[in-house]
């Protein structure tokens, strides 16, 4: 076979590549999509799965199905999605945690975060809170650095996923302090364990613990965003409350896996990216504490790829593994 016959094979079958690619989304959706998270139901990223789900639901007239598989820092749910048909129907809502964190707090994880999983878009960010029992001797974060510092490995806080461990582990070395992690699997048990006072101290997301702040079972001490979110004006910030530049936000995003066609990733980002303008679901984001999002694919994909490298090294210097 000569050269000549060898391109036009090869241009025939990028074309038909193309074709089916531009076919198969134009059909998509032809049955309900699911969302897998590995939050329990009602943690912050659950809440976030069923805000988009219902919206995207709307928008395209198919159902969208949230799904929940909690438990090990969420590698339960990414590596079900990883290992999923790549046709669109299988997505994964995922966090820092799944995508940044694991692959250094773990030897071994069933899944790469860059060659298992296409990002779609970043559905959102929001700030981490210190929230405590309102029985909680501390009223701010000094305070608590300072029962800390006087019963050093005697105070305990309650986390549900990776992010918020290593968010905490980060703010003891920077108050050199020794409080002790009682792990949940997700951001509902950890704040319902503060709740009913099993723990004194919860690290989480703003999303998971809003309700709670509002109705008085919780108090917040302090965030993490260096400037104070608007749903909770009067929380102070860590660098106010006396930790210089202290900052640690998390994000949201959806990811398909590996190999799913181009074509369908293009369809769920304009979806979506419709979606994310919807004045009703900022005002729901706004509700769970949440900042819309919006980044696409590859930009996404770029800065997963920076922040992957940024904390596989950070982790390593601290010497901090799971639990």
């Amino acid at each position: 076979m000569d050269m000549k016959t060898t391109c036009k094979i090869l241009g025939l079958f990028l074309a038909l590549a193309v074709a089916f690619g531009e076919s198969t989304a134009q059909s998509y959706p032809s049955k309900p999509i699911r969302f897998v998270t590995g939050n329990q139901t009602g943690g912050g990223t659950d809440l976030l799965a069923r805000v988009i789900a219902q919206k995207l639901s709307e928008q395209l007239g198919q159902q969208v199905i949230v799904e929940n598989k909690p438990g090990a820092d969420g590698i339960i749910a990414a590596e079900y999605v990883a290992k999923s048909a790549a046709d669109g129907y299988t997505l994964l809502v995922g966090t820092d945690g799944q995508m940044i964190l694991n692959p250094g707090l773990y030897a071994r994880i069933p899944y790469d975060p860059l060659k298992d999983f296409v990002p779609v878009i970043q559905l959102s960010s929001n700030p981490v809170v210190f929230a405590v029992h309102p029985k909680f001797p501390a009223t701010s974060i000094m305070d608590l650095i300072a029962m800390a510092k006087a019963r050093p490995g005697k105070l305990f806080y309650a986390s549900g996923a990776a992010s918020f461990r290593v968010t905490t582990e980060l703010f003891k070395i920077q108050a050199g302090v020794n409080i002790v992690h009682v792990p949940y699997k997700g951001g509902a048990p950890s704040v319902a364990a503060a709740v009913n006072g099993e723990v004194p101290l919860v690290v989480t997301a703003t999303s998971s613990v809003l309700a709670q702040l509002k109705s008085g079972q919780l108090r917040a001490l302090a965030v993490t965003s260096l400037a104070r979110t608007p749903l909770l004006p009067d929380v102070p910030t860590m660098d106010e409350s006396g930790l210089a530049k202290f900052e640690a936000v998390t994000m949201q995003g959806l990811f398909a896996p590996a190999r799913t066609p181009r074509a369908i990733i293009d369809k769920l980002y304009g979806e979506l990216s419709l979606v994310l303008k919807l004045n009703d679901l900022k005002e729901r984001f706004a509700v769970l504490g949440l900042d819309t999002g919006g980044l696409p694919s590859a930009e996404y994909a770029a800065l997963l790829e920076a922040n992957l490298g940024k904390w596989k090294q950070v982790l390593s210097d601290l010497n901090i593994r799971a639990e």
